[in-house]
């Protein structure tokens, strides 16, 4: 770990972002999720929402002016978004975007032909600020609602600061992993990801999310709830009792679990 990672011998926490990407289902709502290759090293072969680390270049303040929504907002949540927008480009082929000149939201034939624009922004063979102005697009950072708020615990050697954004997916964009880190995807509905432990393996935080999500019957639901509540920031610590080692979150988080075995983390 580079020296500037560590702070008072504890690792920096990484600002990092994530989306739910929501649909209403025949039976509820479901959620978009990517399964990640188990050769990563932080949650390999895990079920996830779409997301990662921010960028440089996602703090650029030439961003603003192709984002819709962010006005006043502060850099670093400006940053935040526009990472999870970006994220769910690159990993799920879902762009939460508009054309500039007509404020409609990209449809299924315009997306289609952005698609190579997925790897190159990835691979950073193209600029986020050059894609947006080349195809005269607009963010839709408007369309993202806080959801969650979780920081790694401090004994753990890799750290993340994650913001969890929630948003209904557009029109036409069906989802689809990259094939290269991400090596399969699928809709969802949050009771079914947590019911299969034995199909699905889940982070701590995707599962109390996905329970969390579930209290919605609809998106226009989850929505509501997400903005009445606005999420206070989770970051678990360990503890040891006289029945085992235990993982506890605060209470006021807004989870129906606050303490979990150790051994049902992942």
């Amino acid at each position: 770990m580079k020296p500037e990672q560590v702070s008072d011998g504890v690792a920096v926490a990484v600002p990092a972002a994530t989306i739910l990407l929501a649909r209403d289902g025949a039976d509820g709502i479901e959620v978009f999720m990517v399964k990640r290759h188990h050769e990563i090293e932080f949650g390999g072969g895990a079920l996830v929402f779409p997301g990662g680390k921010t960028a440089p270049e996602d703090y650029g303040v030439e961003l603003a002016a192709h984002t819709d929504g962010a006005t006043g907002w502060a850099p670093e949540l400006r940053a935040l978004a526009i990472a999870a927008i970006r994220e769910a480009f690159e990993e799920a082929g879902v762009l939460l975007a508009r054309d500039a000149a007509s404020g409609q939201f990209i449809g299924a034939d315009r997306l289609a032909l952005l698609d190579p624009f997925r790897e190159e922004l990835e691979q950073g063979r193209v600029g986020l600020a050059d894609f947006l102005g080349q195809e005269n697009l607009r963010l839709a950072c408007d369309q993202l609602v806080p959801f969650a708020h979780w920081i790694t615990p401090r004994d753990m050697p890799q750290r993340f600061d994650t913001h969890f954004f929630l948003s209904r997916v557009p029109r036409g964009h069906e989802g689809q992993h990259c094939g290269r880190e991400l090596i399969d995807s699928v809709w969802i509905r949050p009771d079914d990801a947590t019911a299969k432990p034995s199909q699905w393996k889940l982070m701590f935080p995707t599962r109390m999310n996905l329970m969390k999500l579930a209290r919605s019957v609809t998106v226009d639901d989850a929505l509501a709830a997400a903005r009445a509540n606005p999420p206070v920031t989770v970051e678990p610590w360990m503890e040891r009792s006289s029945d085992g080692k235990f993982v506890r979150i605060r209470e006021d988080a807004g989870y129906e679990i606050t303490r979990l075995p150790i051994h049902e983390m992942m």
